[in-house]
């Protein structure tokens, strides 16, 4: 996934929450397939939430606490799908930086 000597943003942090990063040519090593993993169920878990938005918030009946544990997961997601929109931007402008 990286380009010679670029850093790959993984898809979490560390233990102090500062980012994690991967350096290596394999795009089929262990690490890249773990991390392409974790970003695939992070955006289908995004998706769902925001389907799960939508209908609480169409819902004329919905508690205050439903809203504010709604609102912690999608921040939550949210956090998580920036940082792999983040990660693969950085991936693709690298790629079109060494195909010219």
């Amino acid at each position: 996934m990286t380009a010679r000597n670029e850093l790959r943003l993984l898809p979490w942090s560390g233990p102090d929450g500062k980012p994690c990063y991967l350096s290596t040519d394999d795009r089929s090593g262990y690490m890249s397939r773990l991390a392409d993993n974790i970003e695939a169920v992070q955006l289908g878990t995004a998706a769902e939430l925001l389907e799960q938005a939508s209908e609480t918030l169409d819902d004329q009946d919905g508690d205050r606490e439903e809203m504010r544990r709604l609102a912690k997961e999608l921040t939550g997601a949210l956090r998580d799908v920036l940082r792999v929109a983040t990660s693969r931007g950085h991936l693709l402008a690298v790629s079109e930086a060494h195909s010219i």
